[in-house]
């Protein structure tokens, strides 16, 4: 969900791609409903590992994995840690709040990376945003 509200609402700031420590292997039916149903798109989405060569290509992680920064990425200081539910075998609502507090957190993100004149972010890779 992550990848595709990132994509969508700050096109500008960033190059976005997602990966997670332990991938499903396909993107949930309820994740891609739930993107249309907001208006998105989840074309492209794919269930796949963060690789370790895409730490020389990013300037931001976004670690949604629930593991501290410090225990599981090897450049921590690349990384911000977002305690987010994972919704997988939840009900539609469970999956529309964690998308709406996504968006939200994105959002803010964007926010600040304008005002702090940082928008020149080039990727951003987002944890468990299948």
């Amino acid at each position: 969900m992550a990848e595709a509200i990132a994509r969508q609402d700050a096109p500008d700031l960033w190059e976005v791609t997602s990966g997670g420590l332990t991938p499903l292997g396909y993107v949930a039916q309820l994740t891609k409903e739930t993107i249309g149903e907001n208006n998105y798109s989840a074309e492209g989405l794919v269930s796949k590992p963060i690789m370790h060569a895409h730490w020389q290509e990013v300037d931001l992680i976004i670690n949604m994995s629930g593991f501290q920064k410090d225990q599981v990425f090897e450049e921590p200081e690349k990384v911000e840690d977002w305690q987010v539910e994972d919704p997988f075998g939840e009900d539609p609502e469970v999956y529309q709040r964690i998308f709406d507090e996504i968006r939200t957190r994105i959002s803010a993100l964007a926010e600040r990376l304008r005002s702090t004149g940082t928008a020149q972010v080039a990727a951003t890779d987002l944890e468990k945003a299948e």
